[in-house]
């Protein structure tokens, strides 16, 4: 498969496309984690919405924005986000600091 820009190989397992061989490989192990009941399940690439609110030559302007998570982990009491990173850009380390403030959630980097 081809690659990204930041060197990652797309690949595909379970006829899923994944942006990187390390972000498959997560897949993997949460697969072998739903039956022994060590997660209760999980989801691929949640996503999360937003708005952004900015002003520019004496106007207003609002835009609607979005981040995609890899994977949101299902445990019994609680639930993580998983973001599997090999580098962390400018532009998603401010949306992570976003979406960690708008709703309450911490996005855990699996490098």
């Amino acid at each position: 498969m081809a690659s990204s820009k930041y060197n990652a190989k797309k690949t595909i397992v379970d006829g899923i496309k994944f942006d990187s061989i390390k972000e498959s490989e997560y897949y993997r192990i949460l697969k072998t984690m739903v039956k022994p009941k060590l997660i209760e399940k999980f989801e691929l690439q949640p996503r999360f919405d937003y708005v952004i609110q900015y002003h520019a030559n004496g106007n207003t302007y609002t835009k609607k924005a979005f981040y995609k998570a890899d994977f949101k982990v299902f445990f019994e009491y609680r639930t993580e986000i998983w973001d599997v990173k090999g580098f962390c850009t400018a532009i998603y380390k401010k949306k992570k600091k976003i979406i960690e403030a708008l709703y309450d959630i911490m996005i855990i980097e699996k490098h």
